[in-house]
């Protein structure tokens, strides 16, 4: 069942409660709990289920150390814990436990639907990624509390057909932050304010939850969206990895859109092996996202798990653009020398650096004005076909967006944080010769910008800390992972990020994988609640 979508003036107080009293009906169904259901001190037994990997908890599926069940409980409980406080969980699915056990009987009589690594593996999706189920899909917003989706969203589908377990949506960015320059990111309406659980200040977003979740230990893996810097960015500040893939790689299909120009769907987990596996998972066509149809192309035929190699950055050669890493380091000292220290390691590791690179015309990237012009029109145009094919919805258009605001000012926070976005995207009128201007001077920057950097100098990815690259992939439909790195000055986290040009997944995830394994930076947060 859906919510529903009348709201007196209690509504908020007993929204911001629905989330702890779904989690109290499903706690008290189980026959087990706590925290720390799986502890062992034998040689080869999984310790503890905190930064357990998705390799890990398989393995211990196959010792019989370890049910699905089991699992979904202590996340449940890791949830009701940690989410007052930090905020990274909208909604937790009352099914997650029938799932959890349909995924054991399959393991148990030697039947499982997938012979996926996430087979039996809960995963949180954003909330602006539809399921056809109990839960809702909202963007965070109130004005789509109630809809109801015609089908899950592509990449959910994939997801189910690999056996996971959809735990519940994470919280977001309202609307992929795409309503006000001034809300905080980490906000929304319905999930209030996500906090890092490093730091408790700024999570980064749009796909904040996502990345507070996984890093705080509150699900096994995440997948969020994209279109620029939406998973790289939480991905950075959260200490996780997250891999934002080529352009249609993943459907997106069911996913409250910003612009089909430049919105993926890619996951954000603890580690490149579990964030690999989510990508075999949820990359491929779909009929119903036709920019899937030719980027699988590039999909390898034995999928990317393959490409999870220690060695993967020997011969390897990078680029290093230091008007990039000058933008994200600034004066910070730490940074600065942890930076350099990553770059010698990716030197000792075989990988040959490319420095004092120069891209052309990088200021125009970043002021964002051909690209702001594009997006809010095909904003517009892309949400109006989304919610126009929504089965039920208290609104069907960008204005009645604007007018349900208005109308719930209080309830949105109109008054601190606007709407100037959805108004400025109003009042286009589809693409026309401003936007085809704007579109062409993109065109133009990614050929002699990024493209020509990266066939000039035959490079297999672009290095840079933060997620400063995100622009330069964005307008291109280019993929980037990032993978945590260390801490600022100030104890803010922060990724090291490689970027590259389409299809190239197969590199990135080889050098990616082997900085991981060179490094290991990940740790756990320690969290006061």
């Amino acid at each position: 069942m859906v919510a529903s979508t009348s709201m007196g003036t209690t509504e908020k107080s007993q929204l911001s409660s629905s989330l702890l009293s779904s989690l109290l009906l499903i706690l008290l169904a189980t026959l087990f709990s706590g925290a720390q259901a799986i502890k062992g001190h034998r040689r080869g037994r999984l310790s503890s289920l905190r930064e357990a990997t998705v390799h890990d908890i398989q393995h211990a599926f196959k010792q019989n150390q370890l049910t699905s069940r089991k699992l979904v409980e202590f996340y449940l409980k890791e949830i009701e814990r940690l989410n007052p406080t930090l905020k990274g969980v909208l909604e937790v699915n009352p099914d997650a436990l029938f799932q959890a056990d349909k995924a054991d009987q399959e393991r148990h009589s030697h039947a499982p639907i997938s012979l996926s690594p996430l087979h039996g593996i809960p995963i949180l999706l954003k909330d602006n990624i539809a399921t056809k189920d109990k839960l809702n899909t909202t963007a965070g917003s109130y004005a789509l509390l109630g809809s109801v989706v015609p089908r899950d969203a592509g990449v959910a589908t994939k997801l189910r057909n690999a056996g996971a377990i959809i735990l519940g949506k994470a919280s977001l960015s309202e609307w992929s932050n795409f309503r006000s320059n001034r809300a905080p990111s980490g906000w929304s309406g319905r999930g209030g304010q996500g906090k890092d659980p490093y730091t408790m200040g700024d999570p980064s977003g749009s796909s904040s939850g996502s990345a507070i979740s996984v890093a705080a230990n509150m699900v096994a893996v995440a997948v969020g969206t994209e279109t620029d810097g939406s998973i790289l960015a939480p991905s950075s500040r959260n200490l996780v990895v997250g891999i934002k893939p080529t352009l249609g790689l993943t459907s997106r299909a069911g996913v409250v859109p910003i612009s089909p120009r430049q919105d993926s769907v890619g996951p954000i987990c603890r580690t490149v092996s579990d964030a690999v596996y989510v990508l075999d998972a949820i990359a491929g066509i779909d009929y119903n996202d036709n920019a899937t149809i030719e980027t699988s192309q590039y999909i390898p035929k034995c999928g990317y798990a393959q490409f999870l190699k220690a060695d993967g950055l020997r011969g390897k050669r990078l680029g290093i653009v230091r008007d990039l890493n000058d933008y994200a380091i600034g004066t910070d000292t730490i940074l600065n020398r942890t930076v350099e220290q990553h770059l010698d390691t990716l030197r000792h590791r075989g990988a040959v650096l490319v420095d004092n690179l120069k891209i052309a015309n990088l200021l125009e990237y970043h002021t964002f004005s051909s690209e702001n012009i594009l997006l809010v029109a095909e904003f517009k145009i892309s949400l109006n076909a989304y919610l126009s094919e929504l089965v039920a919805s208290p609104i069907r258009s960008l204005a009645d967006a604007i007018a349900f605001n208005k109308k719930k000012a209080k309830l949105e926070k109109i008054d601190e944080y606007g709407q100037e976005i959805f108004i400025e995207a109003q009042a286009t009128n589809g693409i026309g010769k401003v936007e085809k201007i704007a579109l062409a001077n993109l065109t133009r920057l990614t050929k002699e910008g990024f493209h020509k950097l990266m066939i000039k100098n035959d490079l297999d990815a672009l290095v840079t800390p933060h997620y400063v690259v995100s622009p330069l992939l964005a307008v291109g439909g280019f993929p980037g992972i990032i993978v945590p790195a260390g801490f600022d000055s100030k104890g803010t986290p922060f990724g090291i990020c490689f970027g590259g040009l389409k299809g190239w997944e197969p590199k990135l995830i080889e050098i990616a994988y082997g900085f991981e394994q060179a490094t290991k930076i990940r740790k756990p947060p320690k969290i006061k609640v």
